[in-house]
Parts: structure tokens; sequence; C-alpha cells
């Protein structure tokens, strides 16, 4: 889907396609085994190997507002995104991002980030993952530098 496609859907349409998207991508990096999940995780490989950071995912609960905490995480954890040209999206449903990464129990203890980084073995060519990236794209032109998406329900 070139930029013109995503431009011309209604903001409705946008936003489901976007939400399929993302599950997609997780799913696939989930299966390949190039997600990072949790806070202090994701840190890590920012640190270790920013290169091969290709999304990252932040995702809200009821807590966020009163973990000042896990507010300067996220403050920090975007500002390096955006020095190092990651997208990077924000999803509301936490439990949500929970079932979709988790394992079959759907209990993770720390889910509030998970990055997506490229194989192994560099192959990293996923029409999900460039539809998130364009739309990215699109919402900073409209100066909302960190989009909020919607996992589909399930």
């Amino acid at each position: 889907m070139t930029l013109e496609e995503v431009l011309i859907q209604k903001p409705s349409e946008r936003a489901q396609c976007t939400g399929k998207a993302l599950e997609e991508v997780l799913v696939s990096a989930k299966a390949t085994e190039c997600l990072t999940i949790g806070v202090y995780e994701s840190a890590k490989v920012m640190n270790v190997d920013p290169d091969s950071v290709t999304f990252c995912v932040l995702a809200m609960d009821e807590d966020f507002e009163c973990d000042i905490a896990l507010q300067i995480h996220f403050t920090l954890i975007q500002a390096f995104c955006f020095d190092n040209d990651i997208s990077i999206v924000r999803v509301n449903d936490i439990q949500r991002l929970v079932e979709t990464v988790g394992d079959k129990s759907g209990q993770l203890e720390d889910a509030h980030c998970v990055l997506i980084t490229n194989p192994a073995d560099g192959s990293c060519e996923d029409p999900a993952l460039e539809k998130l990236h364009l739309f990215c794209e699109e919402s900073r032109s409209y100066n909302e530098w960190v989009p909020e998406i919607t996992l589909p329900e399930r």
C-alpha cells in the first residue's frame, strides 16, 4: 500500500486497517522471535543494538497516570525512537497487547513496551510493517508524533 492509498482512506477505515496491520506484525514477529517485551528489556536492546530495532509499541493502562517512573521511561523511549528514526505507536489496551504477544497463559509482568527487531538473517520485508511505517509517517506530518492504534477485538 502506498502513502497515497493510505491517505485516501477514511479515518475509521485507516484506524481499523492499522490495528489489523499491527496485530499481524506482532504475531509474525513473535513467530520469528523478533520481539522484545518489557520496558527494561527494551532499554537494554536499544542500548546494545539500536540498529536492530524497527518498530516500538508503547502500551498504556489505568496505572500510567499514577506511575511517574513509567512516564519517565516512556519519555526516554520516545526520545530514543525519535533520535534513531524508529517508528513508534501507542496502544490503549495493554491486556489485548498481552493476549497478542504473550504466552498461552496470557500473562506477562511488563508489556508496557514491545520492540520489533530485525530478524537475524536480515530479511524484514513485511507489507504490514511497511503499512505501519507509512501510518506513522503520515501521523508525524499532522504533528501526531506517537499515534494511538486500537488492536482489533478477538
